[in-house]
């Protein structure tokens, strides 16, 4: 059981869809010449995405699209000459491309009327107007964002729930005064089956955000090791990677968890906080703890 949503209303949808509809047409995203240029938006933005040069696995990740018609844009875009294909030879089952000169100067160009239009379509708002909007879309992003990101529940010894404790140690080695030692990350037997849980946040693919629920002793679990990459921070992902391990301890049946956290850590602490946890007094020794807080769990949030 999953933490609980409340449900989508039918003007929230009619509205997102009605935004959708009126932007997509005011940029030109219907037209196959997007932006006065020879080619359909899918095919521009694959240039965008290409940049200095990518793999098509990763860009299927990041652009959703499915393989086979990505494969099919990047041969037409080979054969117009714009970009180059190759198979890296660390790695045959890869397949890299990136722009030739010809593309470079495509994009150049896409990204100078892009800009034009842009320009064109704030230029009749007033400096306020333009201000409010600013900060409209970039809330509005980042909800998108946040809205876009899945997170799931990995085996603790999973590759990708070990390179997130990795960039966790990495992280706050460097924020700690006296550093941090690997050694105190969990064991994958403790965040694993009947153990506890460990979740990871994935957005495009790749890991941006974790979190681990062990057993402290019989009814009660410990959080530990929330982090989130510097790229998805601000998000609300952290609170969200919070609520999942709060539900794996509900269907544990846990009524309590537990954490603590470094004095370095502010921003932690005032999430705890306002996520309902209550500092209480140490109740482990822990070299890294200067703050320990507990929450009561009644059921599914």
């Amino acid at each position: 059981m999953r933490p609980v949503t409340e449900p989508v209303s039918a003007e929230d949808v009619a509205s997102f869809r009605r935004f959708n509809r009126y932007f997509t047409r005011r940029i030109g995203a219907l037209d196959d010449h997007y932006l006065g240029q020879d080619r359909p938006l899918g095919e521009a933005r694959l240039l965008f995405e290409i940049g200095a040069g990518i793999s098509l696995r990763e860009l299927r990740g990041r652009l959703a699209l499915d393989a086979g018609y990505l494969s099919r844009m990047a041969k037409s875009l080979e054969a117009q000459g714009l970009v180059r294909l190759t198979v890296p030879a660390h790695d045959t089952r890869l397949r890299l491309v990136e722009l030739t000169e010809a593309g470079r100067v495509e994009v150049e160009e896409q990204q100078r009327r892009a800009d034009t239009l842009a320009a064109g379509l704030l230029t009749a708002l007033t400096a306020p107007q333009r201000t409010e909007l600013t900060h409209a879309l970039a809330t509005t992003q980042r909800l998108l964002r946040l809205a876009g990101i899945t997170v799931a529940l990995v085996d603790g010894a999973a590759e990708d729930a070990r390179a997130c404790l990795d960039a966790y140690a990495a992280d706050i080695d460097a924020r700690f005064p006296e550093g941090f030692d690997k050694t105190d990350l969990v064991r994958p037997e403790e965040v694993t089956g009947d153990a506890g849980a460990f979740f990871v946040a994935y957005e495009e693919g790749r890991p941006v955000a974790c979190g681990a629920l062990r057993t402290l002793e019989p009814g009660t679990g410990e959080i530990r090791h929330v982090w989130v990459h510097p790229d998805a921070r601000r998000l609300g992902l952290a609170r969200r990677v919070l609520a999942e391990l709060e539900q794996a301890a509900v269907d544990r049946e846990f009524t309590v968890v537990r954490l603590d956290t470094h004095a370095a850590l502010t921003e932690a602490q005032a999430m705890y906080r306002a996520c309902g946890y209550a500092e209480i007094p140490a109740y482990v020794d822990h070299v890294y703890a200067d703050h320990w807080f507990e929450k009561r769990l009644t059921g599914a949030r």
